[in-house]
């Protein structure tokens, strides 16, 4: 089980939110933390520890429907990384806040480099889950990792949770991921997270693109025990992923509603709850709605099913109408077996 302290477990991912400002960085996680999350995630990377400086085919983004078309994706991640040397500070600051603070890291390097901070667990990004020796690397450190599933097939992620076990991890928590930048409620298919749960065993969540807390809030109705969702100041600020990030307002709200989901989580239940029990008194009954004699017959216009529930139960109207009585009543009266 993951040694979460909280659950539902909220994870604000800044990834390159800070716009290349520790000052504004540091804002963030202050802000992160007066929402309510419970924990800070950045990104540990250089562009030359993720791709090569390159122009060309995959290296070019062309994609016309991309936040980042026309874009070579070595400039890219030299915009959106979050230099090592601002690490330490932004830990600290965290910490300070009451947050976990750790990363995802990008290549065996930058395992390295995180664990002389001490990061109590690791997050694998969606793109990453397939890079066989940085989860080996991960995993041998024996610490708790968080596995993104994005266009990954279930194949795909059982290779993934099989080296990280056979490689000494036993915590392990994946989240349902679609990888699109936004995501689209209905491309998130979250129905998909009980059913991971049963096939790997482990704790399951959900790292949303999605606009607003909709999507996050119905994934921990479903059994998401962790929520990570990216977060910025303000989106009109700009920013390589601010266009499907979480304002403070937003994530404050998302906090308090994805734990008042998981509070209605429960259990099954069919019992009448103590809480309830007081409210048994407003349900239907039988009672006598107008003054009755002795010999006169029950009727539709004597008896009626009615609030409150001091009388019998409407179970027995109908075998009632029709019979005799043998009390005078007075309207009023909840109906009883003994005034038959």
């Amino acid at each position: 089980m993951f040694p979460f302290p909280t659950k539902p477990f909220v994870i604000a991912e800044m990834s390159g939110n800070h716009n290349q400002s520790l000052e504004r960085a540091l804002e963030l996680v202050d802000a992160a933390a007066e929402a309510g999350a419970h924990a800070l995630k950045i990104q540990t990377y250089t562009p030359d520890t993720i791709t090569i400086d390159y122009d060309k085919d995959l290296f070019f983004i062309e994609d016309k429907n991309s936040l980042w078309k026309g874009r070579k994706l070595y400039d890219l991640y030299a915009e959106a990384m979050t230099p090592w040397d601002w690490h330490k500070a932004i830990f600290d600051r965290a910490k300070e806040k009451g947050m976990i603070a750790f990363s995802s890291p990008f290549d065996e390097t930058s395992v390295d480099f995180l664990e002389t901070l001490n990061v109590p667990f690791y997050k694998i990004a969606s793109f990453e889950n397939n890079h066989l020796p940085l989860l080996k690397k991960v995993a041998k450190t024996g610490k708790p990792v968080i596995v993104s599933t994005g266009i990954s097939t279930v194949a795909d992620i059982a290779e993934a949770v099989k080296v990280l076990r056979e490689n000494g991890c036993t915590n392990i928590v994946l989240l349902k991921c679609t990888s699109t930048y936004p995501a689209t409620p209905e491309n998130s298919n979250i129905l998909t997270i009980p059913h991971m749960k049963q096939l790997f065993d482990c704790e399951i969540g959900l790292s949303d693109h999605t606009a607003g807390i909709g999507v996050s809030v119905a994934a921990v109705a479903l059994g998401a025990t962790v929520i990570e969702k990216h977060f910025t100041l303000r989106r009109s600020d700009g920013g390589v992923d601010s266009a499907f990030s979480l304002e403070p307002e937003e994530l404050k709200n998302l906090v308090i509603e994805c734990n008042r989901a998981y509070q209605a989580l429960g259990k099954i239940n069919y019992e009448i709850l103590e809480a309830e029990k007081k409210s048994i008194q407003f349900k239907r009954s039988i009672y006598v709605v107008k003054d009755i004699n002795a010999g006169d017959t029950f009727s539709v216009d004597n008896i009626q099913i009615i609030r409150p529930g001091g009388g019998m139960h409407p179970r027995f109207y109908e075998s009632i109408l029709g019979k005799k009585s043998t009390n005078t009543i007075k309207r009023g009266t909840a109906l009883s077996w003994e005034l038959l």
